[in-house]
C-alpha cells in the first residue's frame, strides 16, 4: 500500500507554522544565530577563540551553536555580531 503525503506550504516562519506564541522573535533569533555560526565557521573560530576575539563568554557561543537561544535577546545577538565585525541591518514591518 502506498503512503499518501499532503503538500503543505509554510508561511516562511516555521515557528508560526507550529503555533508558537512569539514566532517572529524566535525566527529573528534563529536567523541571527545562523549568521553568528556561519561567521565562526568561515573564520575557523572555536568557541574559546571567539571568546578571546570578542570578550563574549565561550559558553554563550556554545549555547548559540546548540540552538539554545531562549536567554538571548535580539539586541544581545546583534551586539555579538558587531563584536565579530559583522554589520547587521534590521528591517521591521507590521501587518
Amino acid at each position: 500500500m502506498k503512503d499518501k503525503f499532503e503538500l503543505v506550504r509554510g508561511s516562511g516562519n516555521v515557528f508560526r507554522d507550529f503555533g508558537r506564541p512569539n514566532a517572529g522573535v524566535e525566527q529573528a533569533r534563529a536567523i541571527l544565530a545562523a549568521k553568528i555560526i556561519r561567521t565562526l565557521d568561515e573564520r575557523g573560530l572555536s568557541t574559546r577563540e571567539a571568546e578571546r576575539v570578542t570578550g563574549v563568554a565561550h559558553s554563550e557561543f556554545s549555547r548559540i551553536r546548540n540552538a539554545k537561544l531562549e536567554r538571548f535577546t535580539l539586541d544581545r545577538m546583534i551586539a555579538i555580531l558587531g563584536k565579530l565585525d559583522e554589520e547587521v541591518e534590521v528591517k521591521v514591518t507590521f501587518r
